[in-house]
């Protein structure tokens, strides 16, 4: 493939990334807070629609393995979901005045369309770019350039809201930022349609939704996949906590949670060319242990170690690229050729760990913390709190590894060449 069809895939990996973090980070605050809703109704909205929005994926998943039997399926999709995403965004970021009971409809509304229509955009964007090239390293590296430009989504996503606060004084944020992000999605949709090939069509199985799990490499990687999406959404989820009470550098978030991304960005290119050299699985192993080696030592700092930490957070920023890289490279590989008429159904599962590890990091690290002890701005559990951040995730990451390292073979032995 060109360096411009590399682009024109991996760009839109930074709207979508843009999509999601305010929706889990700054609607709770927006409903519960500002507009008046209150704690417990917007919470309980959060649960139900993203309940909805995890069992919804394998169905999703399907409805992209529908629409790839005709030559431009999946551009339709895809064209569709980027315009009601765009809606829906610029309705749940931006309500009318309106009583509590409307707006709670109103939320409970828009954020389920923003879930499904971003769920469909990005399963079909994942599916389509399992099918674009049937040699190996190709589809490597465009999951590189995915996310790639997902990590610059994150970062465009984190600070751009505090950025417009400034500028537009008296003005809602949300307002230019739903705009941006609907600029950015169309134009990043409008030039995948316009330069990236279309995919071949394939057959369609009519085997059940959970057809891929059958497959016994693919239900390996997927456990591997959720061991390491669980340590790694336990460490994102008490990331601030540990910063501001452990460390008491609350003030330098945004530098380590910059540093940490950047670090991964950069790393992207290194892993790719390791994994050309050594093969997906051994270098995933390798970043894994990579990610412990310097995880670990975040269990024995103490408040204003900052520099340490900043070291911590280049290391295993360097390893996140390859978490970021080579899973979803290797799905893409071992599916079999009789099943790449059924990529999204794959592809709808893989949305549906991701998700659901996000879900039980925060459900089992939270409640655990405050039966040890540990309330946020208090001096108690701290010990917990860096034992659980640090200490159980890079044991979790181990376990993967050690899994990682003995079915390599069997992972690598169905790579479509």
């Amino acid at each position: 493939m060109t360096p411009m069809q590399r682009l024109a895939y991996g760009l839109l990996g930074a709207p979508m990334a843009m999509a999601a973090l305010p929706v889990y980070i700054h609607t709770p605050k927006l409903y519960g807070d500002e507009l008046g809703l209150g704690l417990a109704l917007t919470g309980a909205i959060l649960l139900a629609s993203r309940a909805l929005d995890t069992l919804q994926d394998p169905w999703l998943g399907r409805l992209a393995d529908l629409m790839q039997r005709q030559r431009r399926g999946w551009a339709l999709l895809a064209a569709a979901a980027a315009a009601i995403l765009v809606l829906a965004y610029a309705a749940l970021f931006n309500p009318p005045e309106m009583l509590q009971w409307q707006l709670a409809v109103w939320f409970g509304a828009a954020l389920v369309l923003v879930y499904t229509a971003h769920s469909a955009l990005n399963i079909t964007y994942l599916a389509w770019g399992a099918n674009a090239s049937r040699d190996s390293h190709e589809r490597t590296r465009l999951v590189a350039f995915r996310e790639g430009f997902g990590l610059l989504g994150v970062i465009l996503a984190s600070l751009l809201p505090m950025l417009f606060a400034y500028w537009f004084q008296g003005v809602s944020r949300w307002l230019p930022y739903s705009l941006v992000f609907a600029l950015f999605l169309l134009l990043a949709v409008w030039l995948l349609l316009r330069q990236f090939p279309l995919p071949t069509s394939h057959p369609l199985h009519t085997r059940g939704l959970l057809r891929p799990l059958r497959q016994s490499p693919f239900r390996r990687l997927a456990t591997l996949f959720l061991l390491n999406g669980l340590a790694v959404a336990i460490a994102a989820t008490l990331a601030l906590f540990y910063i501001a009470d452990v460390l008491k550098l609350e003030a330098y978030s945004g530098l380590f949670l910059a540093t940490y991304f950047v670090s991964g960005a950069l790393s992207l290119p290194i892993w790719l060319r390791l994994s050309r050299r050594f093969g997906k699985s051994l270098t995933w192993a390798v970043g894994t242990l990579v990610a412990v080696v310097g995880f670990i030592w975040a269990v024995q700092l103490g408040a204003n170690d900052l520099i340490p930490y900043l070291l911590i957070c280049l290391m295993s920023g360097a390893a996140l690229g390859a978490d970021l890289a080579l899973p979803a490279a290797i799905a893409a590989d071992i599916i079999p050729e009789e099943d790449r008429g059924s990529t999204g159904s794959y592809f709808g599962i893989w949305s549906l760990i991701n998700k659901g590890v996000l879900a039980l990091a925060a459900g089992l690290g939270l409640p655990l913390l405050a039966g040890l002890g540990y309330q946020p701005g208090g001096d108690g559990g701290l010990t917990a709190l860096a034992v659980i951040y640090a200490g159980i995730p890079c044991l979790i990451k181990l376990l993967s590894a050690a899994l990682l390292i003995r079915w390599r073979r069997s992972l690598e032995v169905h790579y479509a060449v």
